[in-house]
């Protein structure tokens, strides 16, 4: 199982970031020991002292697929959730001043903690998906589907060009603008059309 991550598809996150608006989807990856289920406490990491939070809405692969065509992609996931990418900015910050990959701020274990899935079935029309991050009660994030630089259908299609997607990889299809800083006994609550889908402390 994969877990593919789009960056900078929001422009206003894009921007927020000092960073260019891509022309194309920019992905990388994270390890399966990133996912934190079951709104399990995500636990500060000992290595950064600037972790911030990036919601985001998740599709779920549901079949074998490359080199799929962008009007077919619809039919390779059938479910969505949130999650969280949670970045280490100062190690972030750090290795691309140095022309590194981040996979060090991006990929360490439990920085992807994500929400229960429900089926694409339930919304009237995912490509106009609102979707919200509380912390401490206070409201963080908030984002649209509708406003993603690249559509979940650009992204199956653009990925799949370079690696096979399998049933089970998941893909978080980037953040929109707000991301920040989270602390030690924050508490973060995601909501999905309003619906509320995570609820867990910071420890």
């Amino acid at each position: 199982m994969k877990i593919i991550c789009i960056g900078r598809n929001y422009v206003a996150h894009a921007k927020e970031l000092n960073n260019d608006v891509p022309t194309r989807p920019v992905f990388f990856m994270k390890p399966d020991s990133a996912l934190v289920i079951n709104n399990r406490p995500f636990f500060y990491p000992d290595f950064s002292n600037n972790v911030h939070h990036e919601l985001e809405v998740v599709i779920r692969i549901d079949r074998l697929g490359r080199s799929i065509e962008e009007k077919y992609a619809s039919r390779y996931f059938s479910e969505i959730a949130l999650g969280l990418d949670f970045t280490a900015r100062d190690l972030q910050d750090e290795q691309k001043k140095k022309g590194l990959p981040w996979e060090i701020a991006k990929g360490f274990d439990y920085s992807a903690p994500i929400s229960e899935f429900l089926p694409v079935s339930k919304f009237k029309d995912i490509h106009e998906l609102s979707f919200t991050l509380d912390i401490n009660g206070n409201r963080a994030q908030e984002g649209n589907t509708s406003l993603m630089i690249f559509s979940f259908e650009k992204i199956i299609a653009y990925v799949s060009r370079f690696m096979t997607l399998k049933t089970g990889d998941l893909i978080y299809t980037g953040t929109p603008a707000g991301v920040g800083p989270v602390a030690v006994n924050d508490r973060l609550e995601a909501y999905l059309e309003g619906e509320k889908l995570m609820d867990f402390p910071v420890k």
